[in-house]
């Protein structure tokens, strides 16, 4: 996979100056967001094998699912690896909004399913629409898989939308609705309800590495209310992990206690960040976007009528400015566009890396 082989960690963060290629917050220490970190006295023992009960707790009270309903998971990537692997078999039909990352796409396909792709474009505003999506539906359909808000493009759905998806979903009877929530915090206006609170058909999906900044914690959860299918995940789990780490779970619920303190500090420099790329977007007339209306990324494009050679700019964004981006082979789509973090790097390192684009792309122009 394309975006696991050129990401920053693989590249090296010591070959990059300006990181625009994240899709997180900045990766943060656990004293940045206020906690003791001394676990010195905790018994290192096989935990609770859905999570320990003090995480799922907190996770459960803002969506009024019980705790039961929450299985903590090493991160979100194996929260939708036990789902797939539980909902799918070779033949059976998976409905996925795209573009999309690898992991909601590759693994449906390594298990042998019929995978489709619900294709969202950026003259569409990346907009999905729920009566397409019902069209598509098919008897063997058993995963219908969105990412809201969306990767890599920084889309929202309506709520009255997800409804209407959840409906056609649950009057499916065989299908399954996966929803990955993991910006769900980071909505510019209000927060969409967790997929899972809605119905028994809907299965939520999040993580601590998005938001928080604490990709390192490897903590993330499924949530279902589909009490069956919910002993499969648990089952999926078990033979993976048995259990999760006593430490990182004790980490998570010591920073979600603090979430009221915590989340308004990481939307203030997020909103600020968001502002910089925005009248940096206004201000030239190289590249364009579909506005983000929530998380931490959003997808850039070339104009239309601005040519250039792709490769050539992106290798002069890094040979010569520092600074490297998501391009859309990553995602599934054509090399003029590109995803874009704007809250992982700091303020000066972001505003070199806007910099960086347009003079990169001023020296890359298309072959004659």
């Amino acid at each position: 996979m394309a975006i696991e082989v050129e990401s920053p960690e693989e590249l090296g963060y010591d070959a990059i100056r300006n990181n625009l290629a994240e899709s997180s917050f900045s990766d943060m220490r656990l004293a940045d967001h206020g906690i003791e970190s001394d676990v010195s006295d905790l018994l290192l023992q096989y935990g609770d094998h859905l999570g320990l009960p003090r995480l799922r707790e907190l996770i459960a009270a803002e969506d009024a699912l019980d705790p039961a309903e929450v299985i903590v998971t090493a991160g979100a990537a194996p929260a939708l690896f036990i789902v797939a692997t539980s909902l799918l078999a070779e033949g059976s039909h998976a409905l996925i909004a795209a573009p999309n990352y690898a992991t909601n796409l590759e693994t449906p396909r390594a298990l042998g399913a019929d995978l489709e792709t619900l294709e969202l474009r950026f003259e569409q505003q990346w907009e999905l629409d729920p009566e397409r999506l019902e069209a598509m539906l098919r008897p063997e359909t058993r995963l219908v898989s969105l990412t809201y808000p969306h990767n890599p493009t920084g889309a929202m759905i309506a709520p009255e939308a997800l409804e209407r998806i959840v409906d056609a979903i649950h009057r499916h009877g065989e299908a399954r609705l996966l929803v990955d929530e993991t910006y769900r915090d980071l909505a510019y206006s209000d927060p969409l309800p967790a997929a899972a609170s809605l119905s028994e058909h809907a299965i939520s999906v999040s993580s601590m590495s998005k938001t928080y900044g604490l990709p390192g914690l490897r903590m993330g959860w499924v949530a279902c209310r589909d009490t069956r299918l919910r002993e499969r995940l648990l089952a999926a789990k078990e033979q993976i992990l048995i259990c999760g780490s006593t430490i990182d779970e004790e980490m998570a619920a010591r920073v979600l206690e603090r979430k009221g303190e915590i989340v308004p500090i990481i939307r203030a420099k997020v909103a600020r960040q968001f502002e910089i790329v925005r009248e940096w977007i206004a201000g030239q007339d190289v590249f364009e976007w579909v506005e983000p209306q929530a998380g931490v990324i959003g997808m850039v494009r070339f104009r239309e009528g601005f040519e250039v050679d792709v490769d050539r700019f992106y290798e002069t964004l890094l040979a010569d400015h520092g600074t490297y981006v998501g391009p859309g082979h990553w995602f599934g789509l054509d090399r003029r566009c590109f995803r874009l973090g704007f809250a992982w790097p700091e303020t000066e390192e972001l505003e070199a890396g806007l910099a960086g684009l347009l003079a990169a792309a001023a020296k890359a122009p298309a072959p004659a």
